[in-house]
C-alpha cells in the first residue's frame, strides 16, 4: 500500500481501503476523532489478555478483540514525566530535556518551543482537552492550555506528592521527617486555575469516576466536530483510590477493583461514541505510561513474567500494553508483534490527519502500517533506554536487546510493601555488556552476549550513534541533539 495515501472520512472496509489506495490519485488526509488513554504505572500483565488474575477487563478484552493489540511496545522511559514528554512530543525524552519525573517545586516543564500532539492536531481542526494527570510542569506557563490544549481538568503531577503518608493520615499529624513534608496540597486544576484540592483518601476514590463523567461529557459536546481527548489516569499509580461501586468487587484486593473501575470507565467512553454515532469515525488508543512499581506490593501491578519494573530499563520497566481501534481500519482482533513505542503516536497521527511534522528533530516513526495489518511492515527497528541524568542504559535492535554497564534500581532479593505502604528497593550495578534475546528470553534471564559477538558489535555501533546524538552521563558525552527543558520565566 501507498503509506502517503491515508484514510478518507468515510468508513471502509481493509480491503477497499487497499485496493483504493493502489489507484494512482492519492487519497484525502482522514480527520478521525481520538481518543488517547493513558494509564499510570499499569504493567503489562495488568489487562485480561496479557494475564490479570482474579479480576475481569471486559471493556478493555471487547476494545482489543475489535482493533490491534500490541505485544511488542514501549513507554519512552520508565518514569511518568519523562514518558509523557515522550508521548506528546514524539522524542526521546532527553532529547526535549526530560529525565525523571518534576517535583511539584520544579521551575522547569515542557519547552514552548516542542511541538505537542495537540498543538499539531490544532493545525488540522481539532478541539482538543486533556482530562486527568499532566506532569509536564505545573507552573501556569507549562500547564496544557499554553501547550495546544483548549481544556484542561486534573492534577498537575503524580497523585503521591501531596503531604499525606501512606496510611492516609495527614503528615503534619505525625512526628516523622518524610521529603512528603514538602509537598503542597495537591491541587485540582481546570483550565489555569485551581479548582479544588486532593486532601484525602476519599478524595482520591473520587478521581477515576469524575474523569471519566467529564470525558463522556466533552465527547457529547463536540461529537459533530473533530477531536482530540487526552485521558491520562491519575490510577493505577499509588495512593489507589476506588469509588463505592467497585470497593470489594474484585477478587484481587483493592488493586483489582481499581483496575475493573478503569475498565468500567473504558466502556463509558465506548458507549458515548456509540451513543452518539461516532465509534466507527474514532481511533482509540490505549496504553500505559510506564511499569508497575513492585515494591508496593498487593498495591501494585504485574510485569506479566518481565524483569524488575517502573524506574528501570528491563522489560519490566517500558514494555507496557497497547489496544488501538478504528473500526473499519484497523484489522479486528489483531495482534502486532513489532516494535513500536509512544513517541511513535504523533508521528502516526501526522500522517493520518496530513499535519505537518514539526520542525524540529523527532526520533518517532510513523506506525500506520503496523495500525493497517501490513504483514511485511516494520517501521521501528531500534529503541534507545535512557533514564534519569540522561544516563544510556541499553539499546535494542529488532529483538536483540543490550543492556550497558549501568547502576540502577532492583526490586529483587527485597520482600514489596503491603497494603500501600511500600517495602524495601536496592541498587545494582550492572559492570559488564549483556545481550538477550527478548524473542526466546523475554524475562532477561540469560545472558548471550558471549555466544554472538557480532550482534554485541552492531548494537555497539547504535550506542555509539546515540551518545554522538543525544550524549551519555556515564561516559560523559554530552551530544549535540539535546535541547533545553522550558525554563519558568524564560
Amino acid at each position: 500500500m501507498n503509506l502517503k495515501s491515508v484514510l478518507s472520512l468515510g468508513v471502509i472496509s481493509l480491503s477497499a481501503l487497499n485496493a483504493e489506495a493502489r489507484k494512482p490519485s492519492a487519497l484525502k488526509p482522514a480527520t478521525p476523532n481520538i481518543i488517547l488513554i493513558l494509564m499510570d504505572d499499569m504493567g503489562y500483565g495488568d489487562i485480561g489478555r496479557t494475564g490479570a488474575a482474579l479480576y475481569n477487563t471486559p471493556n478493555l478484552d471487547k476494545l482489543a478483540s475489535g482493533g490491534v493489540q500490541f505485544t511488542w511496545y514501549y513507554s519512552p522511559q520508565a518514569v511518568s514525566s519523562a514518558s509523557r514528554a515522550g508521548l506528546l512530543t514524539g522524542c526521546y525524552p532527553n532529547r526535549v530535556g526530560f529525565s525523571g519525573a518534576l517535583m511539584p517545586w520544579a521551575t522547569t516543564g515542557i519547552n514552548p518551543e516542542e511541538t505537542t500532539i495537540a498543538e499539531m492536531l490544532r493545525t488540522k481542526g481539532y478541539h482538543t482537552s486533556i482530562i486527568g494527570k499532566w506532569h509536564l510542569g505545573h507552573l501556569k506557563e507549562f500547564l496544557p492550555l499554553q501547550h495546544g490544549f483548549d481544556e484542561y481538568y486534573g492534577i498537575p503531577y503524580s497523585n503521591d506528592m501531596w503531604p499525606v503518608d501512606f496510611d492516609g493520615v495527614p503528615i503534619e499529624q505525625k512526628d516523622i521527617t518524610s521529603v512528603k513534608m514538602k509537598y503542597p496540597i495537591l491541587p485540582l486544576i481546570e483550565g489555569n486555575e485551581k479548582e479544588g484540592e486532593v486532601r484525602t483518601l476519599s478524595d482520591q476514590d473520587k478521581l477515576t469516576t469524575e474523569y471519566t463523567k467529564r470525558a463522556v461529557k466533552f465527547i457529547d459536546q463536540h461529537s459533530r466536530l473533530p477531536f482530540f481527548l487526552y485521558l491520562p489516569h491519575s490510577m493505577v499509580h499509588i495512593p489507589l483510590g476506588v469509588s463505592d461501586k467497585f470497593r470489594g468487587k474484585s477478587k484481587q484486593g483493592l488493586y483489582g477493583d481499581v483496575m475493573m473501575e478503569v475498565d468500567w470507565s473504558v466502556g463509558e467512553i465506548m458507549k458515548a461514541l456509540e451513543r452518539n454515532g461516532i465509534d466507527k469515525n474514532t481511533l482509540v488508543i490505549f496504553t500505559s505510561d510506564n511499569g508497575p512499581w513492585l515494591n508496593f506490593g498487593n498495591h501494585a501491578g504485574t510485569t506479566g513474567g518481565l524483569r524488575e519494573g517502573k524506574g528501570t530499563s528491563w522489560e519490566g520497566g517500558q514494555r507496557v500494553p497497547c489496544i488501538m481501534r478504528w473500526p473499519g481500519v484497523i484489522p479486528e482482533g489483531t495482534t502486532c508483534n513489532k516494535l513500536s513505542s509512544s513517541i511513535d503516536i504523533l508521528p502516526t497521527l501526522a500522517e493520518i490527519t496530513g499535519a505537518q511534522l514539526p520542525e524540529k528533530k523527532i526520533d518517532g516513526v510513523s506506525i500506520l502500517p503496523l495500525m493497517l495489518g501490513e504483514k511485511d511492515a516494520n517501521p521501528r527497528h531500534s529503541l534507545l533506554y535512557y533514564y534519569q541524568h540522561n544516563s544510556l542504559e541499553g539499546v535494542q535492535q529488532d529483538y536483540w536487546k543490550l543492556i550497558l554497564p549501568h547502576r540502577g534500581l532492583s526490586y529483587t532479593g527485597s520482600a514489596p510493601g503491603v497494603n500501600g505502604w511500600p517495602g524495601k528497593t536496592s541498587t545494582v550495578e550492572v559492570t559488564k555488556t549483556e545481550l538477550y534475546d527478548l524473542r526466546r528470553d523475554p524475562g532477561e534471564r540469560y545472558n548471550v552476549a558471549s555466544f554472538y559477538p557480532e550482534i554485541v558489535n552492531d548494537l555497539l555501533s547504535l550506542v555509539n550513534k546515540a551518545r554522538e546524538d543525544l550524549g551519555d552521563d556515564i561516559t560523559g558525552i554530552s551530544g549535540a541533539g539535546r535541547r533545553k527543558a522550558g525554563e519558568a520565566g524564560k
